[in-house]
C-alpha cells in the first residue's frame, strides 16, 4: 500500500491512489483506516479489477493522517471537506463515493454540500440512523479513555475499544472525534440529492437502522440488505462488494 499525503487546510491527510479507470473514493468508518476497512477486506483489489481508479482517505484522527485532540477539529461536515479537497488535489471533477458507517455520514455531507463532485454514492453500514441518530457517543468515548479494555463494561464501548486497539489508533483523537458536534442530516437535505444512492446495511446490524427507510428519503435511493451480517462483519461481505460493483457499473 503506497500512501501519499496532502495538506487539507492545514491538516496532514493520508490517502492511496491506485488503478486506472473511473474514480471511486472510499471513506472508512470510525476507528478504522484505509487498510482495515478497504485493503485487507479486498475492496481495493475488487474495485481495481472492475476497472476503477481507487482513491481511499485516512480520515483526520485516523490511520496515517494527523491526530487532532480538539473536538472542534472533527465532525462529519469538516471531514467531508477533507474528502472534497482530496478530489480537488487530485484534479478529479466527479467521482463515485463509497462510505461505511461514519464514512457514510461523511459521504452524505460531501454529496449534500458538493453534489457536482459526486456521481453516485454508497451509504454502507448506516440506514435511517443517519437521520434519527445511532445512540449517545459518551459510552464509546469513555471506553476509549479507560485505562484498559478490562475496565470497560459497556458492550458497544468494549467493541469499539477492542477495534481501536486492533487498528493501532490514537485513542485520545478518537474520543475527540466521537464527541464532536453531530450536525443533523434531515430528510429534506437527502431529498435534494440528485445522484443515485445505494444504502447497504447488514440484516443483523443493531447500530445502523433500517436501510429501506433511508433509501426512500432520496429520489434515486435504493436499499441492499447484507444477509446475516452485523455492523462489523458486513464490511467485507462478498454480496456487499458485488452489489456495490454492480451499482457503480450502472453509471457507465
Amino acid at each position: 500500500m503506497d500512501t501519499h499525503h496532502f495538506d487539507s487546510n492545514g491538516v496532514d491527510i493520508a490517502y492511496i491512489d491506485e488503478g486506472e479507470g473511473s474514480p471511486v473514493l472510499l471513506i472508512h468508518g470510525f476507528a478504522s483506516n484505509i487498510r482495515a476497512n478497504w485493503v485487507d477486506t479486498g475492496w481495493v483489489d475488487i474495485l481495481k479489477k472492475a476497472g476503477h481508479r481507487v482513491i481511499a482517505i485516512d480520515n483526520r484522527g485516523h490511520g496515517r493522517s494527523e491526530k487532532l485532540h480538539d473536538l472542534a477539529d472533527y465532525g462529519a461536515p469538516i471531514m467531508a471537506e477533507d474528502a472534497y479537497r482530496l478530489l480537488a488535489h487530485l484534479g478529479i471533477k466527479t467521482a463515485a463515493v463509497v462510505g461505511y458507517s461514519m464514512g457514510a455520514r461523511i459521504t452524505a455531507f460531501l454529496a449534500i454540500n458538493h453534489p457536482e463532485r459526486v456521481s453516485r454514492a454508497v451509504f454502507g453500514g448506516l440506514g435511517v440512523g443517519m437521520v434519527r441518530g445511532v445512540g449517545a457517543p459518551e459510552p464509546i468515548a469513555e471506553a476509549l479513555e479507560a485505562a484498559s479494555l478490562d475496565d470497560v463494561s459497556d458492550p458497544k464501548g468494549r467493541a469499539f475499544r477492542y477495534f481501536a486497539e486492533q487498528t493501532g489508533s490514537d485513542l485520545k483523537a478518537l474520543a475527540a472525534c466521537i464527541r464532536s458536534a453531530r450536525v443533523r442530516i434531515t430528510p429534506e437535505l437527502l431529498a435534494g440529492l440528485p445522484m443515485p444512492v445505494l444504502v447497504a446495511v447488514g440484516t443483523d446490524d443493531d447500530i445502523a437502522g433500517n436501510p429501506d427507510e433511508l433509501a426512500a428519503m432520496m429520489p434515486k435511493g435504493r436499499a441492499f440488505h447484507i444477509q446475516g451480517r452485523d455492523h462489523m462483519k458486513a464490511v467485507g461481505d462478498r454480496s456487499h462488494k458485488a452489489a456495490v460493483v454492480d451499482f457503480l457499473a450502472e453509471g457507465h
